[in-house]
């Protein structure tokens, strides 16, 4: 069997790190892939937005199944591309991308399908989007509507905050086409838990639960980032609220996608925030989310083939998930200038050290290999990766491995699972 990973950061790295382990002993490829997945896949030199460029060397390996890992292919339809060529590959098709491609659409999704969600309001131009935020109170969230690498939403606490925001989107157009339109919502109080499923068009199996840290800086200080840690399970995640998400969040948006024409087959992610026991969507992602994935995927004990092979015969009804019962903790290991412009080239020390420990392990994002020596390519350069009896165990020796690994400039949060 040949199975395709498409992308090139933490998320590819632990998807190709599941298929390597399945007893069905798969070849896999990743495209284009890290120095780290190297370990465990063939790296194919073809850019995750070259759709035609995947889809002939897909075509000619005869790849089995294809999983697409990040955002921007599917949001290019790269799912319709090899449905037509009669390649497996799973991943929602472009219509159904759109969940994590707009966040306009989003917001008016669950709007007409009664998802609960902020109130917000959409502006295309900055002297109206000022408008609002004159008579707003504060803190409030400013979004850009397109794909912007998890950095393109801010929360503003004071208005000259809010105004510069809108500036460097609207006017300044930090994000290109996907900073065309804003949305501006109101700030929910609360505690964030990602909540991320696995969906055949009609049926959800729910991962288990994870939470990200999603600010640069302990204490949940300074930027928005793609995520700077995570651990699994969520303790948020009571059965209760895990009742209420799916009757209000999961199932309303899968039966929505059918309603509209665009069943959704593939990861469903759904950022939450939890404030007296009730959950509110923050966003949907149309992928698996990264840091999460390394953590989740971390404890699943099933399958992973034969999961997403269910999912894309509409058989998940008949699916049940085993999962290892240890807590699991990510710690991000970010280049300095991260999330702003990193630091790339530098060597990277300790990896072996930090590989040799048990029940740990490095994932890698933002790296590649140099003069036979691996060093950092990205903003988030590893994920170190580790399971514990408990959250405090698996924190611990996810910080032990993170001690043994350096390169100038290296900055991480200190206070994950705090």
């Amino acid at each position: 069997m040949k199975i395709l990973v498409i992308g090139n950061g933490g998320r590819e790295h632990v998807l190709a790190w599941k298929f390597s382990q399945s007893p069905k002993k798969p070849r896999v490829y990743c495209a284009p892939g890290n120095a780290g997945i190297a370990g465990q896949a063939r790296l194919v030199p073809i850019a995750a937005t070259d759709v035609a460029g995947l889809l002939k060397f897909a075509l000619s390996e005869e790849i089995d199944l294809t999983v697409v890992g990040s955002e921007a292919p599917l949001a290019l339809g790269i799912v319709d591309a090899f449905k037509k060529n009669h390649l497996k590959i799973f991943g929602p098709q472009q219509e159904a991308a759109r969940l994590e491609s707009s966040k306009v659409f989003t917001k008016e999704f669950c709007r007409r399908h009664k998802i609960p969600q902020a109130g917000y309001a959409v502006f295309d131009t900055f002297e109206e989007a000022k408008k609002r935020v004159e008579t707003s109170t504060f803190p409030l969230v400013i979004k850009a509507d397109g794909l912007a690498s998890g950095k393109g939403v801010v929360v503003a606490q004071t208005k000259t905050e809010a105004l510069a925001a809108l500036e460097e989107i609207l006017v300044k157009n930090r994000f290109g086409s996907a900073g065309r339109r804003v949305v501006i919502e109101e700030f929910l109080k609360g505690e964030e838990a990602s909540f991320i499923a696995v969906c055949d068009g009609n049926h959800v199996l729910p991962l288990a639960s994870a939470k990200d840290h999603k600010r640069l800086l302990d204490a949940d200080r300074g930027p928005n980032t793609g995520g700077m840690g995570a651990f699994s399970p969520s303790p948020l995640v009571t059965s209760d609220v895990y009742e209420k998400i799916m009757e209000k969040i999961m199932l309303p948006a899968v039966k929505g996608m059918v309603t509209e024409g665009f069943p959704f087959v593939g990861f469903l992610y759904a950022g939450l925030m939890i404030g007296n026991g009730e959950p509110r969507l923050l966003e949907f992602n149309v992928r698996l989310g990264d840091p999460e994935a390394q953590a989740i995927l971390f404890r699943l004990k099933t399958d992973l083939i034969d999961v997403l092979e269910a999912a894309l015969s509409g058989r998940l009804n008949e699916t049940r998930l085993s999962w290892e019962t240890k807590a699991s903790a990510c710690i991000v290991m970010a280049s300095k200038g991260y999330p702003e412009k990193s630091e790339e080239g530098i060597a990277i020390e300790g990896l072996q050290e930090a590989g040799a420990l048990q029940e740990l392990f490095v994932f890698h994002a933002g790296t590649a290999l140099k003069d036979h020596h691996i060093v950092t390519a990205g903003g988030r350069v590893l994920g170190v990766t580790a399971l514990g009896s408990d959250l405090p165990s698996a924190l611990d020796l996810a910080y032990e491995g993170v001690s043994k690994i350096s390169w100038p400039g290296c900055q991480y949060r200190k206070d994950i699972g705090k």
